[in-house]
């Protein structure tokens, strides 16, 4: 064998085993997301306890406001399930002709001076 030749073998057994291992384990990427994901969580809640622990007026309030706009989304969901209305007020308007002689509003009439 020539010496010129071995870093070629070795390049050629390190890519074979890169291969091999990016084959043996297809799960890996997975893993590595979901380690990414579990790291992204642990840091949050870190942050979010010492905001609770500064702030607690504010992460009650919060709570408080959250749980107030589950309420009311869930009662207008139970209400339209049911069928009632919505709370409000409106105001029916029946359709009528109009009399045979009586114009559109927002016509004009054509006059001898607009006519020019």
């Amino acid at each position: 064998m020539k010496f010129n030749s071995w870093p070629d073998r070795a390049l050629e057994v390190v890519s074979g085993l890169g291969g091999g291992l990016k084959g043996a384990m297809p799960g890996a990427v997975k893993w590595l997301d979901t380690g990414a994901k579990l790291g992204a969580l642990k840091a949050g809640t870190r942050v979010a306890g010492v905001f609770i622990k500064r702030n607690p007026v504010i992460a009650v309030a919060t709570v408080a406001g959250a749980g107030l706009l589950w309420y009311a989304a869930r009662r207008q969901a139970q209400r339209a399930q049911d069928g009632e209305p919505i709370e409000g007020t409106a105001r029916r308007v029946n359709a009528r002709r109009p009399a045979a002689g009586a114009r559109k509003s927002g016509a004009r009439r054509r006059t001898a001076r607009s006519a020019s």
